[in-house]
């Protein structure tokens, strides 16, 4: 069993964030297939607190990513390089006294120092801020004191392969009072290439005394099974193998408890692909739903016959009723 604050997990089955991607649609998707926790798509901590002191009437946008529905425990993540800004939007989320709050409350806030795109580090922000740890320090003590609720941090290897400082990154995090840390097994520098460094992990591991989320190439429960025997970790997350095949966190589930899993059937895939369409159309509107739900979408139908030609005819369309043709005449021929 794992805590992070009142949550326990136990297994540890976290989706993990990805933007544009892990929104109220796919986390209910994966928490109806296992999945125990999520950390929502990140928010800019500058872009919540300006918004506030917008005119009144004014669209929160910002605020819109906040959004939880209370189907599975998720942890709003927040990504900035100022102190002041990132522990304001931290009180702010924890106490939710913030224009367009939802209603609930997140189970935790977590710090993306894990963002490896351009334009994010260029602004010492994402996995920039494993380059001075004693930044990370700061910026964690001062989230820690604004929130009421637990703090967790997502981390990578460390910027390149000369300095792979995960270790002494979440030992800043944990004495500055983070609940828990994820490392993405890969540093800034690597981005996604296939191949990570559970190595990395162990040590983190090692050095703290926190809970310890392992995270990169875990496509099958087996993926998971080798890096818990390699680590140590204490749960897993589960990003990009979860597009598609939001079952996977079934089939860990399984493997861990020793039981047999059985794999969806083409009609329950299927439909599933559709439901994840139709919610996140609900949410957004068609024309925002549609256009940030495709390329999760396109993963449904990945090794079948005539996915090449779907993936493309999803992509292209910008109706929901003309993509949910494409993928049943592919899932269900």
């Amino acid at each position: 069993m794992i805590k992070i604050g009142n949550t326990a997990l136990r297994h540890g089955l976290m989706l993990a964030p990805m933007a544009g991607v892990t929104d109220l649609a796919m986390r209910k998707i994966c928490a109806d297939r296992g999945a125990e926790y999520a950390v929502s798509e990140m928010v800019s901590a500058k872009a919540l607190v300006y918004e506030q002191g917008a005119r009144a009437g004014a669209p929160t946008k910002t605020a819109a990513l906040c959004k939880i529905d209370g189907e599975i425990p998720t942890a709003i993540q927040i990504f900035g390089s100022d102190s002041e800004f990132m522990a304001e939007a931290a009180r702010l989320l924890s106490s939710g006294e913030y224009r367009g709050f939802c209603g609930i409350l997140p189970a935790a806030v977590d710090i993306n120092m894990g963002c490896p795109v351009k334009k994010v580090v260029s602004c010492g922000e994402g996995s920039a801020l494993m380059r001075t740890p004693e930044k990370i320090y700061d910026i964690v003590s001062a989230v820690c004191r604004a929130s009421a609720l637990p703090v967790t941090v997502k981390l990578r290897a460390g910027w390149d392969l000369n300095s792979l400082n995960a270790p002494e990154c979440a030992a800043a995090a944990e004495s500055a009072g983070a609940a828990a840390v994820c490392v993405h097994a890969r540093t800034r520098e690597q981005f996604y290439t296939p191949g990570i460094m559970p190595e990395i992990i162990r040590l983190v591991k090692e050095r703290v005394r926190i809970p310890v989320f392992g995270n990169g190439d875990i496509s099958c429960a087996a993926d998971a099974l080798k890096m818990k025997s390699e680590t140590g970790c204490d749960g897993f997350a589960v990003g990009r193998a979860a597009m598609g095949n939001p079952w996977i966190f079934n089939e860990i589930s399984a493997a861990l408890d020793g039981t047999e899993y059985v794999p969806p059937s083409a009609e329950e895939i299927a439909a599933t692909a559709v439901e994840q369409l139709r919610r996140s159309v609900a949410e957004k509107g068609e024309r925002q739903g549609v256009a940030e739900v495709k390329v999760t979408l396109s993963h449904y139908v990945k090794g079948l016959h005539g996915a090449t030609r779907a993936r493309a005819e999803i992509m292209a369309q910008s109706s929901a009723a003309a993509i949910e043709e494409a993928l049943l005449r592919v899932l269900l021929p």
